[in-house]
């Protein structure tokens, strides 16, 4: 398999596809709406029609362009058919940790933006320079920037092999540390299992919900005193949020793609519902996240056309046996992630596992319950998320 070398660039979209993006949301023919007040049936239409006229005449694409470029962005070739768009940051500390960072869906790279200034420069946000990580925020192929997508097969263990490559062939990192949440978690824990010697450490903010067999296999023995509602929580979450999303992401996709491919409040619609769904914003999306950049996440799966390619990851780890709808499928459970391993709680995430059943899955090393957050960890608590980088990787340093 090949390898390009990587080339820096800056973010850029043409002004003819704003300019058709503004006439998509100036002719939009709105669907009828049934009792729809408290969101009962999807995204409400009231708040909807707000989110999008405020697309339309107040969003500025190019203000969030200008701050996507304050990062430094590479694009590479890994393999035929295989783009991986990254950001690099250097540490500014006396032995910066390279850390790779992996986002899930609907992330995309923009989820950890709060995160790296942190990270990076610790000194400069009232933290100890010696925490210092070099970070990379890799978009998963087929996601944002990391397109077009010329091939199938990508699973979460093929994007970890791609991690691996990409940290040691094109970077140089001999050893290195991993973090992620969603997909971004999948991928980490095969990081974890499949390259122990080179991995630091490994942290997760979603947990290892295939090893314990899917949300089917809990039960609420499992769970500890101190962990009490953690089951009914997390069974009432993915089957009120999770199952219908994992069933049509996981079996017909393209069929749901050429819908929000054509639709870019469609596309709005099912993006804003997730995050709603899954944060902890109390029903209320926007305590959570800024509006502007709710519609930068929306703005960047419109603006590259990855929706269909993003949601055939889904499909891909299905058709691989590993995961299909609300459970876990595969022949066997996944191997054991042996590399040190962290785990943050975040308490209104889409699935909440017990202590016990994490020990059973990791070689557990740091364990925390968060007072808030929920399934985007580090775009809705980022200081909390660094500071948990910082705790669960200073003594592996």
């Amino acid at each position: 398999m090949t390898t390009s070398k990587p080339e820096k660039f800056t973010v850029h979209f043409p002004d003819e596809a704003l300019d058709d993006l503004k006439r998509r949301l100036t002719h939009t023919r709105w669907s009828p709406e049934i009792a729809n007040a408290d969101w009962d049936y999807g995204v409400n239409g009231s708040y909807l029609r707000e989110v999008v006229e405020y697309w339309r005449d107040t969003f500025d694409w190019r203000e969030q362009e200008a701050e996507i470029n304050r990062f430094d962005h590479y694009r590479i070739e890994l393999g035929e058919g295989v783009p991986v768009h990254y950001i690099h940051q250097e540490g500014k500390g006396p032995n910066p940790l390279p850390i790779i960072l992996s986002h899930g869906w609907p992330w995309t790279f923009w989820d950890w933006h709060a995160v790296i200034g942190p990270l990076t420069d610790p000194a400069a946000h009232g933290g100890d320079p010696a925490d210092a990580f070099e970070v990379i925020v890799p978009s998963v192929p087929g996601f944002g920037l990391s397109v077009p997508l010329r091939r199938q097969g990508i699973t979460a263990p093929v994007v970890a092999d791609l991690w691996a490559r990409l940290m040691g062939e094109v970077l140089g990192f001999e050893r290195f540390a991993a973090a992620g949440g969603d997909w971004g978690s999948f991928v980490t824990w095969e990081l974890g299992t499949r390259y122990v010697p080179r991995m630091v450490g490994v942290y997760l903010s979603f947990p290892p919900i295939w090893h314990a067999g899917g949300v089917e296999g809990l039960s609420p023995e499992q769970y500890s005193a101190d962990e009490a509602g953690w089951y009914e929580k997390t069974l009432k979450k993915w089957n009120d949020t999770a199952v219908s999303h994992l069933t049509v992401h996981s079996k017909d996709h393209q069929t749901l793609a050429w819908a929000l491919a054509d639709s870019p409040v469609g596309l709005a619609a099912w993006l804003l519902e997730r995050r709603r769904n899954w944060s902890d914003c109390g029903g209320d999306v926007e305590s959570r996240f800024t509006r502007d950049f709710l519609l930068t996440q929306v703005t960047l799966y419109w603006l590259t056309e990855s929706i269909a390619s993003s949601m055939q990851l889904y499909a891909e780890q299905y058709r691989a046996g590993a995961a299909a709808a609300d459970n876990y499928t595969g022949p066997m459970k996944p191997a054991r992630i042996e590399a040190p391993t962290g785990i943050g709680v975040f308490p209104e995430d889409v699935a909440l596992l017990p202590r016990s059943v994490c020990e059973e899955a990791a070689n557990l090393r740091h364990w925390s319950v968060q007072p808030e957050g929920g399934h985007f960890a580090p775009s809705e608590v980022p200081a909390a998320y660094v500071e948990e980088l910082r705790t669960f990787f200073r003594p592996l340093r």
